[in-house]
């Protein structure tokens, strides 16, 4: 007999505030033991929610009236399930005294059958057990986020293109601007491109934001790049996003962004390390990064699951 034979996996659009608790536990808890988080920064956010979010699902696995297990799935837009290559976007966990025993197919089953179609999931930091969850299913992969890291001493600054000027954020003015241009800049992004109102307010609403290091670029009344920087509790600073009008491809811009919130972590804030993740396949960004010096820290793997695992 598993532990599957006694566990049951509660599907909701929207936990309870003790569900909700158990599942930040038990994301904490492999945080410490695997020593990254095994759900992303979006993730954390919406199971903060105490709304339903479009196209959200959470999956709380218990056993023996305890929490052990928590699923996120995102589900395809309106009108894209069912579509060639559109499919579930999950992150899962299995607290890290229950492991072993079945309890992550268990919350992939679930996934799949919430899904009714492929999912994709997340192995954050390429996490062996994901690796051999995603051969027991025959798992595709599909998509490498690479982390990069580098000393955060103050590179030199390039000069900004000809017109351009840069200033920083405020909140509450800049709000719909920026998500234009984010947008606009992130088209063709899975994640990035489609943030909204809300996406943008939670992390405002966040401990860690700070608007004197997220700088926007303008050209005239016109917003046409920016650079957000954050800091990590544990004092790393991360390029945070950093996008640009399409118009200005080429300029130099994007360079000269990411140097000067690099400088502002060095200089201004003092810290010894800065991260960033970026897509292994934008061969662009990454030779920009490589250039600036950062190197592969670890990757986050994502594997498609097209149905219940092969036996």
């Amino acid at each position: 007999m598993t532990a599957t034979d006694h566990s049951q996996v509660i599907v909701s659009a929207l936990l309870s505030d003790d569900e909700s608790r158990a599942a930040e536990e038990i994301i904490s808890a492999a945080a410490v033991s695997d020593g990254r988080q095994a759900v992303s920064e979006q993730g954390r956010l919406r199971l903060k929610a105490r709304e339903p979010r479009q196209g959200v699902v959470h999956l709380l696995q218990r056993a023996a009236d305890q929490a052990v297990g928590y699923a996120q799935l995102e589900l395809p837009a309106a009108g894209e399930a069912g579509q060639r290559g559109k499919a579930g976007t999950a992150e899962l966990t299995v607290a890290p005294d229950h492991r072993g025993r079945g309890l992550g197919r268990q919350l992939i089953d679930a996934l799949i059958a919430e899904a009714d179609g492929p999912v994709e999931f997340w192995a954050h930091g390429g996490h062996p057990a994901a690796r051999h969850l995603a051969d027991a299913y025959g798992a595709e992969l599909v998509r490498e986020l690479r982390q990069m890291r580098r000393t955060a001493d103050a590179p030199e600054q390039p000069p900004l293109p000809e017109g351009v000027t840069v200033r920083t954020f405020r909140p509450g003015e800049d709000d719909a601007e920026w998500l234009r241009l984010n947008a606009l800049a992130f088209a063709h992004h899975p994640e990035q491109g489609s943030w909204t109102e809300q996406d943008l307010a939670d992390r405002i609403a966040e401990p860690w934001f700070d608007p004197a290091g997220f700088f926007l670029a303008t050209r005239g009344d016109r917003l046409v790049g920016f650079h957000w920087t954050k800091v990590h509790p544990e004092g790393l600073g991360e390029v945070y996003v950093v996008g640009v009008d399409p118009a200005e491809q080429g300029s130099g811009l994007g360079r000269a962004l990411t140097a000067v919130g690099l400088r502002h972590l060095a200089e201004d804030r003092k810290l010894q390390t800065v991260l960033l993740y970026v897509d292994a396949d934008n061969s662009a960004a990454v030779r920009v990064y490589e250039r600036l010096g950062f190197t592969i820290h670890e990757v986050d793997l994502m594997y498609r699951v097209q149905g219940p695992a092969q036996t």
